[in-house]
């Protein structure tokens, strides 16, 4: 086994062992009117781990949990860490089409959730369900004590699904150190730890979501849940916990500044704000600063792949577009098209080497290879500028990929929904400015010759098939997509449009 220097692994269950110990009072998290201390939220944690491994799991095996934020949500990433199991957060906005491809990919052998999982799997237990499938039920006949299962911090904790340039969604394999340190290093950074409080606001089946909302509870803080995105209850929970931190995406802030909740909300007690997806438009990074100004503002950028990257703190809030510099632990490089250095001012394509990498996409050797290098370092398909002083702007993608809220979009999976439909004969899927979502899906279709598409009905075809997101805002019907020689589809002239 992989030992750091201290001794012991570094696993997602060492926060709750220890602050279970040393603080046990101490409230860990809190959701509406629930709350559990750290004893509580490791006396759980232990009962799951051994209710699934009674079940005939095994150290290795996976385990789908589909939920939003709610207060199992902690004990279920803890419980899995205790048992040696691997975690597959899923979408609760998923169709039961795309769940049932992350499930069947996945392997997971277990379902915990509080809806019916789409597919069968071996071990189910459904929070507020009967009868043998009943999650409190099976903590309640679960011995209390920690099956200490030994754990390489190595080997993956979680398997997140990501949208890729090639439709399907990859499984991205991350380990428990990188997790661990990002939790532990997210904290350092925005005040996660003892002694605070932050708001869980990104949903914690995102792979930055659970960073952020899991941090608090590695280093000891406590952790308030918002289960459903609502600016008035985010404002309102701030108050009445006095909450500290808060991560957010650029959606977030532009449906602040269209409530006027911020005016009669007391959120004095917020003193970090870090935002994550995009970086903040000058004029809605002007207006947070004046909204909340007794909070400093940061600006992250990362990846599922490959974690936390760069970070633009406070004090350099003057540089407006930027997403910081490289974050602790973190090496960049910026390549041309022949991998070779670019310098400040020039364009390229952006790589990142630090331990928050992730193992590898499962099953997908080739799509692995094809973004990292041989001296260890990952891509992240954007292409980016940095300035004299180090400083990284993302001009633009190698990659096709809209992120629309915060979430990323594959054009093909969405172009081949299009496709299916009646009297489509060729469509292209862009991303295409929008004030509150950073981007949103735009179709341009070819109908087939002599055929009648409406749009409004291409638009339910998509809806039935796609999470809300994926659903093209706009679609266009054209003669002809624009194409270059090769016969590649040239989508900056159709985002030009």
């Amino acid at each position: 086994m992989a030992l750091s220097p201290g001794g012991a692994p570094l696993t997602m269950a060492g926060g709750v062992r220890e602050f279970a110990a040393a603080t046990p009072g101490t409230v860990a998290v809190i959701e509406g009117e629930r709350g559990l201390t750290y004893r509580a939220l490791d006396d759980r944690a232990n009962r799951l781990a051994q209710a699934l491994l009674g079940r005939g799991l095994r150290p290795g095996d996976r385990v789908a949990v589909r939920l939003g934020n709610r207060l199992e949500f902690p004990e279920i990433i803890a419980a899995a860490a205790k048992a040696g199991l691997v975690l597959v957060p899923i979408g609760t906005r998923l169709t039961d089409a795309e769940s049932a491809y992350i499930l069947e990919h996945s392997g997971a052998r277990a379902h915990i959730s509080d809806v019916e999982p789409p597919v069968p799997a071996d071990v189910v237990l459904q929070i507020g369900g009967t009868g043998a499938a009943s999650y409190e039920k099976a903590l309640e006949d679960a011995a209390p004590t920690d099956p200490m299962v030994p754990v390489d911090e190595n080997d993956p904790c979680c398997v997140y699904y990501t949208s890729g340039t090639t439709g399907k969604p990859k499984g991205v394999l991350s380990s428990h150190r990188a997790r661990t340190l990002m939790c532990y290093l997210s904290a350092m950074e925005w005040g996660l730890g003892a002694r605070r409080v932050s708001l869980a606001i990104a949903p914690m089946y995102h792979g930055a979501g659970m960073v952020f909302d899991y941090a608090p509870i590695v280093a000891g803080g406590t952790v308030v849940m918002l289960p459903k995105w609502d600016p008035e209850h985010m404002l309102a929970l701030a108050g009445k916990h006095r909450a500290q931190s808060a991560f957010l995406v650029p959606t977030h802030a532009q449906a602040l500044r269209a409530s006027d909740a911020v005016r009669r909300y007391d959120a004095s007690s917020l003193d970090t704000l870090y935002f994550n997806a995009a970086a903040l438009p000058a004029a809605l990074k002007e207006w947070v600063m004046e909204a909340f100004p007794h909070a400093g503002v940061h600006e992250l950028y990362g990846s599922t792949e490959a974690g936390v990257v760069t970070n633009c703190r406070p004090h350099d809030a003057d540089r407006t577009g930027s997403v910081g510099q490289p974050w602790y632990m973190t090496e960049i490089r910026v390549v041309d098209e022949a991998g070779n250095p670019v310098g400040p001012g020039e364009r390229g394509e952006l790589f990142s080497r630090s331990p928050f990498l992730m193992n590898g996409y499962l099953d997908d050797e080739a799509a692995t290879a094809a973004c990292t290098t041989d001296d260890g370092f990952l891509t992240s398909g954007d292409i980016v500028v940095r300035d004299e002083d180090g400083f990284v702007y993302i001009v633009d993608r190698k990659k096709d990929m809209i992120i629309s809220g915060g979430v990323n979009i594959a054009p093909r999976e969405v172009e081949d929904v299009v496709r299916e439909y009646p009297g489509v004969a060729d469509c292209a899927v862009v991303g295409l400015p929008d004030e509150r979502w950073g981007e949103r899906v735009a179709a341009f279709v070819v109908p087939l010759p002599g055929a009648s598409i409406e749009a409004d009905a291409l638009e339910a075809h998509c809806r039935e098939r796609l999470s809300g997101p994926k659903v093209p805002r706009g679609i266009e019907l054209v003669d002809a997509l624009p194409r270059n020689a090769a016969g590649k589809i040239l989508k900056r002239e159709l985002r030009d449009r």
